[in-house]
């Protein structure tokens, strides 16, 4: 008689870490002088065949801190205006405290150890969260300081396409460019990327 398939969960499909998307937007491309202004994260879920699809989209608009550079160039690309009222834009020291009790309560219900940073070019959205963290001097971030799943880097291995909106077009996955460069349209898209790309490779096996 066969031994029961073990069944699969997001903790031991990536030993012990939990994905979650993340993008940001910024008033540059320094981490350590440009301003953190929208980010967001979507939770990921697992079904018992083992397929990934996006959950949960929780996304903030974020307060420039106090002497960041705003550079113009960025700004234009983005189309923020970091001093609109009706942006509604909170510090980044809540921002980040509020998703990590979000975060942290996934990683519990998962059983997972430590949160893995998804995201396109992923190196870019952990350095502007660490250097936010570092300002507001928390003590504790649910994410791996180093790891993160890079969805340029996969997509170029399973798609041929690094660049987002080509690499979604190649996966079939619909993709506006007139959206682009808001954090939760590319945040989601992101997260499309990635659960197309681990359930083509989990049906191939």
């Amino acid at each position: 008689m066969l031994a029961k398939q073990k069944k699969m969960t997001l903790a031991n499909r990536f030993r012990g870490l939990l994905p979650v998307v993340i993008d940001v937007e910024t008033s540059g491309l320094n981490p350590a002088t440009d301003a953190l202004l929208e980010l967001a994260a979507v939770t990921l879920t697992m079904n018992a065949a083992g397929q990934l699809s996006p959950d949960q989209t929780y996304a903030y608009q974020i307060e420039p801190f106090v002497g960041a550079n705003l550079d113009p160039e960025a700004l234009a690309v983005t189309g923020i205006d970091p001093g609109y009222p009706l942006r509604y834009a909170v510090p980044e020291q809540q921002v980040l405290r509020r998703l990590f009790v979000k975060i942290r309560k996934q990683l519990e219900i998962n059983q997972c150890q430590r949160a893995v940073l998804v995201g396109h070019n992923a190196w870019f959205d952990l350095s502007f969260i660490q250097s936010a963290i570092k300002r507001c001097a928390i003590t504790s971030s649910p994410f791996h300081s180093f790891t993160t799943f890079d969805t340029a880097t996969l997509s170029g291995v399973a798609l041929g396409e690094t660049v987002l909106a080509r690499a979604t077009r190649r996966a079939n996955i619909a993709f506006d460019v007139t959206q682009a460069h808001s954090a939760i349209y590319d945040a989601e898209r992101t997260a499309e990327l990635f659960c197309y790309i681990v359930n083509q490779w989990h049906s191939a096996r």
